[in-house]
């Protein structure tokens, strides 16, 4: 008999980007290690983005439980639709080009929707779950945030029930670098500080994704923490021819502070140094994209290369990745960000295109490129060297193509990770 989970989760199918695959695929091979997923989202959400193609990948025979939630975002559009959608999909404009009404968003998001927008939705879901709990005989729970209102549903239903908790999180809580930019009062960052001291301390078992969070959380609670990574799906690659140009594409999303104007500039310089670059640069962008980078873009003369496509289906994404000479993964300059690990990286992995990182030294994401033998990881000090590996790719498209080296994937495998999954849920303390 499988071991029946509830999962309360916020994204979900037709959610798109990174944070509902995650769970997506979980909950897809879960079966296939003696557990039974019941997945608890809300009916009527407002998502930033959607992907109605991630609706055909949910299991035939998964029960998804729904209830309706009250979103403030939906009130806030009648100030700005546009401010309320970028601010609800994480891209928040550089201080100094903030206007009012953005301003006002991030003042009233930080201070009054402790911990997030969705808090309105911890109470009545505790009341429900409760009963559903007890008829259906659950005595296992997971959480994944952010939003990390989820993970006080799970504190909550913990307290009332003492059911068995796990808490996973996809990102940082109070450490994550969106975190500092929410005008946040000394009262209010002292209550997302408390939060998240009860729920690490409460919660029977945490998941992270990377080990700089693991050491972070280490310091703060004495839960056991495992680590499972994001991951890829076998299911995923199709053949696909790769472009006659030489074309660098990021997908996801690139705030204002993930901005990496050495790229830019490099790019500029070779346009000029380089014979037959100007002809052959192509500049692919895949999703959400803030206006400060595009501005950057356009100042070191490289509005001629670029293709802006904006947000595409993860079927689309695919395609894109294993077309490409190179991938782009850009992370913010900050030590808030060693920790983050794009779910995009391991797809990356798995489309055996050379990867390009920029990010912080000694980041999680730093490791795993070379480890895998995926590519070159630069941090913002290291322009020389981050234009000298152009230099070499270029070469090697305009002789005969880009090769690739990347090994040792095998155990970001979404099957795999779920195998470590299943053993946490099988644990009994």
């Amino acid at each position: 008999m499988k071991t029946k989970v509830l999962i309360i989760t916020y994204y979900w199918p037709p959610a798109g980007g990174p944070g509902v695959q995650r769970w997506l695929k979980f909950v897809k091979y879960l079966p296939q290690f003696g557990v039974q997923p019941i997945v608890y989202c809300p009916e009527n959400p407002s998502y930033p983005i959607t992907d109605r193609s991630l609706l055909d990948e949910i299991p035939e025979n998964t029960i998804v439980v729904k209830r309706p939630i009250k979103e403030p975002y939906r009130l806030a559009k009648f100030l700005s639709k546009k401010d309320t959608s970028k601010i609800s999909s994480g891209v928040i404009p550089e201080k100094k080009k903030q206007s009012f009404i953005q301003r006002l968003l991030l003042y009233v998001r930080g201070n009054y929707f402790i911990p997030d927008a969705r808090v309105g939705w911890v109470k009545p879901s505790v009341s429900f779950l409760s009963n559903y709990i007890k008829e259906n005989a659950i005595d296992t729970i997971i959480t994944t945030g952010p939003p990390h209102s989820m993970h006080l549903i799970g504190l909550g239903l913990k307290q009332k029930l003492g059911v068995r908790w796990l808490a996973d999180f996809r990102d940082p809580w109070t450490t994550i670098g969106y975190h500092k930019a929410l005008k946040l009062s000394k009262s209010a960052s002292q209550k997302h500080l408390n939060l998240e001291t009860k729920v690490l301390q409460s919660a029977d078992q945490l998941i992270v994704t990377s080990r700089n969070t693991a050491k972070e959380f280490q310091e703060k609670t004495e839960a056991p923490i495992s680590v499972i990574t994001n991951g890829y799906d076998e299911h995923d690659v199709s053949s696909q021819a790769k472009d006659s140009k030489f074309s660098l594409s990021h997908i996801g999303s690139l705030l204002s502070e993930r901005n990496p104007e050495l790229l830019w500039q490099s790019l500029s310089e070779l346009i000029d140094e380089e014979r037959d670059f100007a002809s052959d640069l192509k500049l692919n962008l895949f999703g959400v994209v803030s206006d400060a980078v595009l501005d950057s873009i356009i100042t070191y003369g490289l509005k001629d290369y670029l293709k802006n496509h904006g947000y595409v289906n993860h079927d689309e994404a695919i395609k894109a990745q294993l077309s490409s000479q190179l991938l782009l993964l850009i992370e913010i300059n900050s030590k808030d960000t060693k920790a983050i690990i794009p779910g995009k990286l391991f797809e990356y992995l798995h489309s055996k295109t050379p990867i390009l990182a920029l990010g912080p030294e000694d980041s999680d994401v730093q490791k795993i490129i070379q480890d895998a033998k995926a590519g070159a990881y630069f941090n913002y000090e290291q322009k020389d060297f981050l234009k000298a590996y152009l230099v070499q790719q270029y070469r090697a498209y305009k002789s005969g193509g880009i090769s690739s080296n990347t090994s040792n994937i095998e155990q970001y495998s979404r099957k795999a990770l779920t195998e470590q999954l299943a053993e946490l849920i099988h644990q009994k303390s």
